[in-house]
Formats: structure tokens, C-alpha cells, sequence
């Protein structure tokens, strides 16, 4: 990863802090174009109930809208989480290039399991075994820790919800 890319994880990192403040799920993403313009971002939407609202999956279905297959090639996509399988078969099937995230997959289930949160539904699988030969890059180190942080306050927040409907 380039120095000059590290401002778009950071805004990965925002946006999965403003998903959180608005009661989601802390995921955030960015879409950049080879020349390094910000094309599109989003975050995770999932909190109404349509667990396919990930933002990885939005930016493909965008892409797929707005892009030329080799603008889409060139692209890349940053993000706060290692793509699940689902959002990970979107960019493979919209063409797109390179995926940088801050924490894998992996991490994420280290961390629901050290805050007694079942896994997810689906079972995470690496990106490149859903995208074989995908240019991957991940995790990132230096910005992991505040990832971590969005998940403990996001799971903090469900379980004292939780307990506040059963106490209420």
C-alpha cells in the first residue's frame, strides 16, 4: 500500500465510526479510481434489516452502474473489514481491481468471540477464495486497534440493549 493511500482507509475508519453513531454495524468503505479520485463510499446500512445493505456491495453495484469495465478493473477499494463472501462475489462479478482493508476477516472473529458474539450466518472466508487472483492487500496494522474499538462499542451497545428490553 502506498503512504498517499492511507488517508482512504482512514476514511474506511470514518465511516464505519458514522455507521455506528447511526445505530449500524461499524463498516465503512471507499471507492477510488486509478488516478486516486474518490469515486463513491458508503457504510454499512444494515441495521433496518436487509442484511445484504454492506457497503462493498453497494460500491460494486455503483460501479456496475457507472463505470466502464477497465475503469472498474483499474479501481480499488478500501475498506475498514476484509469483504465477507457475499460482497467479495460482487466485486468479482462487477470486475473490479484491488481490495485494501484494515482488519481481516479472521481478526473480526477473534474479536466476537472474545466478546461472546455467535459468528455470523455465513462463514467468513478469505477474499482470495472467493476471488482467486485477486490483488489483495490487508490487514493494516496501524489502524486496526480503531476498528477494534467500533466492534467493542457496537456489541457493548447490543448486549446493554439487550439486557435494558429484558430489565425494561
Amino acid at each position: 500500500m502506498a503512504p498517499d493511500e492511507l488517508p482512504h482507509l482512514r476514511r474506511c475508519v470514518e465511516l464505519a465510526a458514522e455507521a455506528l453513531a447511526d445505530g449500524d454495524e461499524p463498516f465503512g468503505s471507499v471507492l477510488v479510481a486509478a488516478d486516486g479520485t474518490v469515486l463513491a463510499e458508503d457504510r454499512n446500512r444494515v441495521a433496518g434489516g436487509d442484511q445484504t445493505r454492506h457497503p462493498e456491495f453497494e460500491l460494486a453495484r455503483w460501479a456496475a452502474a457507472n463505470l466502464t469495465p477497465e475503469q472498474r478493473a483499474a479501481a480499488t477499494v478500501f475498506t475498514s473489514g476484509e469483504h465477507c463472501p457475499m460482497c467479495a462475489a460482487a466485486h468479482g462479478w462487477v470486475g473490479l481491481g484491488r481490495i485494501v482493508y484494515v482488519a481481516s476477516s479472521e481478526q473480526l472473529l477473534g474479536w466476537l468471540a472474545e466478546l461472546g458474539v455467535p459468528p455470523p450466518p455465513v462463514r467468513a472466508l478469505p477474499i482470495r477464495d472467493v476471488v482467486p487472483g485477486l490483488a489483495v492487500q490487508g490487514p493494516i496494522p496501524e489502524l486496526a486497534d480503531q476498528v477494534h474499538e467500533l466492534h467493542r462499542r457496537h456489541h457493548r451497545r447490543d448486549s446493554r440493549t439487550e439486557v435494558d428490553s429484558v430489565l425494561g
